[in-house]
């Protein structure tokens, strides 16, 4: 990857085919889509030099969004915590996170969100947002603002709305489909679910 703080997406795929984190085959997204194509960003993320310069770069865009002073990052688990707390440390900010409990994304371990505390949301990649959406909410409910989103891979080619900043590195609009309409399952392929 090149010397400059921000990267191209040319950069940014070259890291994840280097570390064999963007797949090609039949796969079940965690959104219950379909794709030819398929982030494994954890992957990447095995590689703390290279997460560091993905994170670093993220954070540099948001900081020239004028995003980054004065914020905490909280992201969910598992996917987001190494994004989140590459970027918090980016940023020289407090990392937090969200996790499953009874099926729900919820705040454990003893961490707090302090009325209008400030947050980014920081995840690995975006396809519908779900996840997104529901830390974004747990920061409503106990009184903070989420200001940004920040994420290495959006899924949705801009589609996915928070009604904040969706920061990226890499922006792709790639072909999904309903599992009822999806052409490889009716060329008899079976969808594979790497795991999120």
């Amino acid at each position: 990857m090149g010397a400059s703080a921000d990267l191209s997406e040319a950069e940014v795929l070259a890291a994840f085919r280097q570390t064999k984190g963007l797949l090609e085959g039949h796969f079940e997204l965690r959104s219950g889509l379909h794709s030819d194509r398929y982030f494994q960003c954890a992957m990447v993320l095995q590689y703390p030099t290279i997460t560091a310069r993905l994170c670093g770069a993220l954070a540099e865009r948001l900081r020239a969004a004028g995003i980054g002073r004065g914020v905490s990052v909280i992201s969910p688990a598992m996917g987001g915590l190494f994004v989140g707390h590459e970027i918090a440390r980016a940023l020289d900010a407090r990392s937090i996170f969200a996790e499953k409990q009874d099926g729900r994304l919820v705040l454990r371990r003893g961490f707090q969100i302090a009325p209008g505390e400030r947050f980014v949301v920081a995840e690995d990649v975006v396809t519908r947002g779900g996840r997104v959406q529901e830390t974004a909410d747990i920061v409503r409910a106990a009184g903070g603002t989420v200001v940004a989103v920040a994420v290495l891979v959006d899924r949705s080619g801009g589609a996915a709305q928070f009604g904040v900043p969706l920061v990226s590195l890499l922006r792709m609009t790639p072909t999904t489909w309903p599992p009822a309409e999806c052409p490889l399952c009716r060329q008899g392929s079976r969808a594979e679910h790497p795991g999120s």
